[in-house]
């Protein structure tokens, strides 16, 4: 099983240099990555609504933000 080499990694902070206009730009630190499907999570840059069940970590429900992935080909690594 050969692995998928990426330009980043866990804890490196990258840059969005091309997507939407609300996402563009913003810089943060990558909290994930998936090699195969080629997308990572950046803190702060793509959050989204998600609808959730009411569970013991979550008594009320209801809506909660959450950071969701980008293709890696769009952002790049800083330093």
């Amino acid at each position: 099983m050969s692995k998928v080499k990426t330009h980043v990694k866990k804890g490196d902070t990258v840059k969005v240099i091309t997507g939407h206009k609300d996402i563009k730009g913003k810089e943060g630190t990558v909290l994930a990555i998936n090699a195969k499907k080629g997308t990572v999570i950046v803190s702060g840059v793509r959050t989204v609504t998600k609808a959730t069940r009411k569970s013991e970590q979550n008594p009320d429900g209801g809506l909660l933000p959450q950071d969701a992935p980008i293709h890696i080909s769009n952002v790049q690594k800083l330093g």
